[in-house]
């Protein structure tokens, strides 16, 4: 479901249009000043304000919205006369106007294309990312929206970047997203884990090492900072670094400088640092066990992964491109997970985030022969249920008569055309129940045509009133 925010300072305005965009399925967020759409921004798809209103006006509120998030349609209310006003605005980023008294049918419509433009944007510049990674991009929830956007603002300033989350989030994969869309994304991507090693070996791997600088040391090496030069470096687990080497890393920070270890000579750098940690390193630097200066150095700017659990409408698509891929990796062909399966790992809690879903897909691929895979493959894979699965699966995992009644025999039960087909109609009506019935969002969603859904409905008798 889309959500449009609407900015007036008229009561009676935010009433009319919130009733009216709610029937037609969006949701409806209000605020009645500039500043309060500014705090409201981060849930919006769209933005509907009036031109004229005390404090920040329009006009302001337009370009703020601009400079923080350039994939965001704003279309501004006019009174009569202000028609001029509304065209220049058109020219520093606003998407359109509408005039006061506006039309109902006009309205609506206008928003629709403000949508369909917003969502052409971010999918062209995820094709690019797509295309420049050599990765897909998975993830279509509000929270992974808006870091994706996030790191589409950030990654052509050249800053330093705190990325921070919990274990199996996927930071690496947001400081690669950054590297590829920035300046440097030509220039070499190099990664160091800060745990794996101690003070002394992560001093020589950072900055490098001459001839005899220590035992063992039959050559010089480069460092990784050297090696980067131009690019970007990769700090995994900055929260591990130990604090005599945290020292070292402020200087190249500050000053561009790297010494290697057993060498009187300074060399210049040109690197971008982006870091990662599951750490609260603000609060460790107010205890000491993490320099402070260094925290401010590193999160110019903070990127926050969210955890699977605040994002689980990308579920489903992260089970299904983990299915396609160890189903090429392990030779299956074509790997179906059953729709009671992907509920049930909806349902679930993953404290391990997506690595831990990829984990989980992988051992059911890896056990299966291929074709769909459901509940009882994930107990047999296992030796467990999947946590909070569904009653159907309690049931039969507890033996009852019935349940194994109803279920499918291998030798003459449903076949694959059939059970693909279930799941295929499973996916097309959780889409639609997800969008309120918005066509045009659940084949995006679905990744196809507006017309291949409507076809899908047709053969499964779904309606898009639900």
């Amino acid at each position: 479901m889309s959500s449009v925010l609407l900015v007036d300072d008229e009561p009676g305005v935010l009433f009319t249009l919130s009733e009216l965009l709610t029937e037609r399925g969006h949701r409806v967020i209000e605020a009645r000043s500039g500043d309060d759409a500014l705090r409201k921004l981060d849930e919006a798809d769209t933005v509907l304000t009036d031109l004229s209103m005390p404090g920040m006006d329009g006009l302001e509120l337009m370009t703020h919205i601009v400079q923080r998030d350039p994939t965001l349609p704003v279309i501004l209310l006019t009174a009569h006369g202000s028609e001029r006003v509304a065209v220049a605005a058109m020219k520093q980023g606003a998407y359109d106007y509408l005039k006061k008294p506006f039309d109902i049918d006009e309205v609506a419509v206008v928003i629709e294309r403000a949508l369909e433009a917003r969502r052409l944007r971010i999918d062209n510049r995820r094709l690019f990312v797509e295309q420049t990674l050599g990765r897909r991009i998975i993830g279509d929830s509000r929270p992974m929206r808006r870091l994706l956007e996030a790191t589409s603002r950030v990654a052509g300033r050249d800053v330093t970047v705190l990325v921070r989350g919990e274990t199996g989030t996927g930071k690496e994969f947001v400081a690669e997203l950054l590297h590829a869309q920035s300046t440097r994304s030509k220039r070499p991507l190099i990664r160091f884990n800060c745990a794996a090693l101690p003070a002394d070996l992560a001093d020589a791997e950072l900055f490098g090492h001459v001839r005899g600088a220590f035992t063992g040391a039959t050559s010089g090496r480069p460092g990784f900072f050297a090696q980067a030069d131009g690019g970007t470096l990769i700090l995994d687990e900055i929260g591990e670094l130990p604090l005599a080497v945290q020292a070292k890393l402020l200087r190249v920070l500050q000053e561009g400088e790297i010494q290697p270890v057993g060498s009187g000579r300074i060399d210049k750098v040109d690197v971008r640092v982006v870091a990662s940690t599951n750490r609260d390193l603000a609060a460790e630097a107010k205890t000491g066990t993490f320099r402070e200066d260094l925290y401010y150095r590193l999160a110019v700017v903070e990127l926050v992964v969210p955890p699977l659990r605040d994002r689980k409408d990308d579920i489903p698509a992260l089970a299904a491109e983990f299915a396609r891929r160890y189903g090429d990796r392990f030779g299956l062909g074509i790997v179906i997970l059953e729709p009671a399966l992907i509920d049930a790992l909806v349902r679930a809690d993953w404290p391990g985030n997506v690595r831990q879903l990829e984990n989980t897909i992988a051992r059911l691929a890896a056990l299966s022969a291929g074709g769909v895979i459901g509940l009882a493959d994930y107990q047999s894979a296992t030796g467990d249920r999947p946590p909070t699965a569904p009653a159907a699966f309690e049931a039969h995992d507890a033996g009852d008569e019935h349940a194994n009644a109803a279920a499918p025999d291998a030798r003459n039960g449903p076949s694959l055309k059939e059970q693909v087909e279930a799941f295929e109609r499973g996916l097309v009506a959780r889409a639609l129940d997800a969008t309120g019935g918005n066509q045009s969002e659940a084949a995006r969603r679905l990744g196809v045509s507006r017309v291949t859904l409507i076809d899908k409905m047709k053969k499964y008798g779904l309606s898009s009133k639900r």
